[in-house]
Parts: C-alpha cells; structure tokens; sequence
C-alpha cells in the first residue's frame, strides 16, 4: 500500500515583508551608532578627543562613550609606555614604524674628530609626556625625532678622538647626547620626553678592526702595568718612609743618651776637679787605686814583682799556678 507524503510550504506574506524592513533598518542603524559612540582606552594609554577636528581634551583609560557618525574622533597614545628606537641595527618583531630604520648601515658609520671612522649602534628611550603637542604641533613627531637623535649623535660623535669613542669616552657621549636631544625636543615642544641614549655596540669598521684590536690590547696592558707598579710604588714607599722614620728616632735616642752621657762626665770631672783642688795628693793616690781596681782583675793569672826582687823562683809557688802560668 503506497502512502504518499506531503510537506505544505507557508505562502510567503507581503505584508510581513513591509513589517521587517524598518526593523532590520533600526537594529542596523542601532548597531552602527553603538559601534561609532562606544570606545576602550587601554591602562597605558589616554585618548585625545577631536570635535570636527578641534582638540577638545583627554580621557583617561576605560570605556568612554563620544559623538557617532564621525562627529567626534579619538586617538589612543601609550602615554605611560617606554618607547625606543634603534640606530644601527634592529629588533625583530617591532611594531612602531619608526623603532628600525631601512638604512642602519649608513646610520652607524660616523666620522670622529679625529678624522677616523667608527661604528655606532645606540639607542634612545623616550615616552609621550604631552599628548597635545605630540599630535598637533608637529607633522610626524616621531619621524622628527629620528633624524634629531641620528644628528646629535653625529655632532656629539665629531667633537671626540677615535679612543674616546670605543673606549672611555661612552659615558660622556651618553651624557651629551641626551643633554643636547632634551633641549631640541623642549625647544620644538613635541610632546615628547627623552629617558635614555645608551650606546649598544661600538667597534671601528670591519677592514681595520684587527689593528684597533691590537691597540686595545696594548692599551690593556699598558694600564695593568701601570696598575702593577703603582702597587709596588705603594707597598715598597711606605716601607721605605717607616725605616727613614725608625733609623732617625734611634738616632734622636742616641743623641740624647750621648749628651746626657756627656752632661753626666762633665758633672763627674767636675766633683773630681773640686776635689783635687781641695787635696791633689790624696786625690791622686785615690785615682791611682781605684784605677789598679779596676785593671788588675782583667789581668787573670798575673804575677807582679818588685824590680829590687833578687830570688824570683823560691818566691814562686809552681803547684798553685795554673798550667797557663806554668807555660
């Protein structure tokens, strides 16, 4: 038994056709002017509102509402984000159009006071401290900030010798660098702030690079030796000033004790004096024995005999003699 089946398909209506058309022209139209009032302003950035093109102020970070249709226009800047841009060379992956240039080769080769050549690669770190006249007071403030930075760099670099450059003149040409690019950037008022120029790689061209490597090294060791000796010079002259030092105080020392020895002889010869003159004859004999006392027991084993002595040997008692004596 066939059974046959049938699927009934509504009748389109005209008159709902008349309904839905103003409909979807309000919900489109809804939709347009949410997406032309409603914006975001991320956490390190402020928008600058625009009426018709006339600055009317900022607005800090959030969701932020403004006149559809293009009636009000809003740009974001990263006003609280260190930007940077790179001279000489590049990071991949870079999102601001003026952080790498096309031309680094060109930018890193620079010419010294000295008339030598060099190659530098720095960089400059900067920040968006007024959003205004970023935007309105010059054209491509960035751009201009380039080429600031790639001139300054170019004077600050032709005012020093070659060695200044590649070796103890970086803090300086750092120092002068953001001095000179502060005051240009204030001058112009570009809404900018410069934090930084730090130099990153600075080496003479590739065809002299083995000679400057050489004048290097030997500038290294001329410094470690004079580092050596200036060690030698501190430990051997304090040494030398402590002998001098101690040599004249034992001489001082001396001095006194020979004239306190001398004051002390002076006073003896002058008690002996005053006694002498009182009695020369007792004073004499008192010299005379008080001298003997003190020679003879130098003597050791002597024998002294009168010259009128006719017998010397029964006199002599050989036993009692030390064999010294007997010899």
């Amino acid at each position: 038994m066939n059974q046959e089946f049938r699927i009934e398909i509504p009748q389109f209506d005209p008159r709902w056709s008349r309904s839905l058309v103003p409909l979807a022209a309000i919900v489109i139209a809804g939709l347009a002017l949410l997406s032309s009032s409603v914006y975001s302003v991320g956490a390190e950035s402020v928008g600058v509102i625009q009426r018709f093109g006339k600055y009317t102020g900022t607005v800090d970070p959030g969701l932020r509402f403004k006149l559809p249709f293009g009636i009000d226009r809003v740009t974001i800047l990263p006003v609280k984000r260190q930007l940077k841009m790179e001279f000489g060379f590049g990071t991949g992956g870079a999102n601001d159009l003026y952080q790498v240039s096309r031309e680094q080769e060109r930018e890193a080769d620079m010419v010294t006071g000295d008339l030598n050549a060099a190659h530098v690669e720095w960089v400059v770190q900067y920040e968006i401290s007024d959003p205004e006249q970023f935007l309105f007071n010059l054209r491509e403030p960035a751009a201009t900030l380039r080429d600031l930075a790639e001139s300054v760099m170019r004077e600050v670099v032709g005012d020093r010798t070659v060695d200044e450059v590649l070796t103890i003149g970086r803090q300086g040409i750092e120092n002068a660098a953001i001095t000179k690019l502060t005051d240009l950037v204030q001058s112009l008022e570009m809404g900018l702030r410069v934090q930084q120029v730090q130099l990153k790689n600075v080496h003479p061209p590739s065809a002299v690079q083995a000679s400057f490597d050489e004048v290097n090294r030997a500038q290294q060791e001329r410094e470690e030796m004079i580092n050596q000796a200036n060690g030698e010079y501190n430990k051997v002259v304090p040494r030398a000033r402590g002998e001098a030092d101690r040599t004249i105080q034992g001489a001082e020392g001396y001095a006194v004790k020979r004239v306190n020895e001398a004051k002390g002889d002076i006073a003896r010869f002058s008690a002996l004096l005053e006694q002498y003159e009182k009695a020369p004859d007792v004073t004499r004999q008192r010299l005379y024995l008080e001298t003997i006392s003190e020679i003879l027991p130098q003597l050791g084993s002597k024998v002294i005999l009168d010259a009128d002595v006719q017998q010397f040997l029964p006199l002599m008692n050989l036993q009692q003699l030390s064999p010294e004596a007997k010899r």
